[in-house]
């Protein structure tokens, strides 16, 4: 979705990690929004005319010609926006300024399984991080027509049919009242949990399983209460919805509660359910 601005400005949300204050971060967030851009004019035409190749990697997961342009303009777009910061792609690796305490993590399409068969539940994912913790994201999902960004002092926005407005998260108390995303994988099996992913989905109000980025990104909207990603999520794959989710008010950790995009687990929520969820989860 082309021609997203700077939002206005807005409350932000919780201190991800404890990190003290990151300082300004509204031009990073201006580079990431324009980089955005440039990704999305890559992959929406290519999605819309089904004009692509797939292979498949190690992990027999799939990936496009599309990702691999697509990351390699983005990272071309931050390495000369941003120099002296470290960036990190899925599909090409390191780039930038090694060594550098600012970092980019980049996943050009979270959702590639869904892009090659026509779903349009597919996002661009641009996450800056200090220290290792995340501190702003993008998120900007051309075929939805929505784009999601938000960050430590910056707040929390959506931008749908060319209209911007902040978000925030739910007030749902009660996981009895709550509509909850749950997505299974393997992985959960191997821990021993999918009965735990069960009872959740049991108690909720309502249970979907929206999946990827999109699951969190309704957690920071409101429309949804909780989230349960897959087992094996990378960083990559976090770090530019985490910021979002906590701009919103919520929280977003790993199954354990640790708040971090480091594991392999994630769970976003309103907040005031989350200690329950990671109780019955871990």
């Amino acid at each position: 979705m082309s021609g997203a601005h700077r939002p206005p400005g807005g409350a932000g949300g919780s201190d991800p990690g404890g990190l003290d204050d990151p300082g300004d971060l509204g031009d990073d967030l201006e580079v990431a929004l324009r980089v955005a851009d440039i990704a999305d004019a890559i992959t929406l035409a290519r999605f819309d005319d089904r004009d692509f190749s797939l292979d498949w990697k190690a992990n027999a997961t799939e990936v496009t010609e599309v990702d691999r342009a697509s990351e390699r303009a983005i990272v071309e777009a931050l390495v000369a926006r941003r120099p002296r910061h470290a960036v990190f792609g899925e599909e090409h690796g390191d780039a930038g300024e090694a060594g550098s305490r600012w970092r980019w993590l980049v996943d050009p399409i979270d959702g590639t399984s869904g892009y090659v068969r026509g779903i349009p539940v597919w996002a661009t994912l641009i996450g800056l991080t200090r220290d290792d913790v995340a501190v702003l994201g993008v998120i900007s999902a051309p075929a939805l027509g929505t784009r999601w960004w938000g960050g430590v002092g910056l707040g929390a926005h959506v931008r749908r049919r060319g209209t911007t407005r902040s978000i925030a998260v739910s007030e749902v108390a009660d996981v009895a009242e709550a509509q909850v995303s749950v997505t299974h994988s393997p992985g959960w099996d191997a821990l021993g949990r999918t009965e735990r992913l069960v009872e959740l989905q049991q108690r909720a109000r309502r249970s979907r399983g929206f999946g990827d980025f999109w699951q969190h990104a309704l957690v920071a909207e409101g429309a949804l209460d909780v989230a349960v990603d897959a087992v094996g999520v990378a960083p990559y794959d976090l770090a530019a919805v985490q910021p979002v989710v906590e701009a919103a008010g919520g929280r977003f950790s790993d199954r354990r509660g640790e708040a971090t995009h480091l594991h392999d687990t994630a769970v976003s929520s309103n907040g005031l359910l989350h200690d329950e969820v990671i109780d019955l989860l871990s």
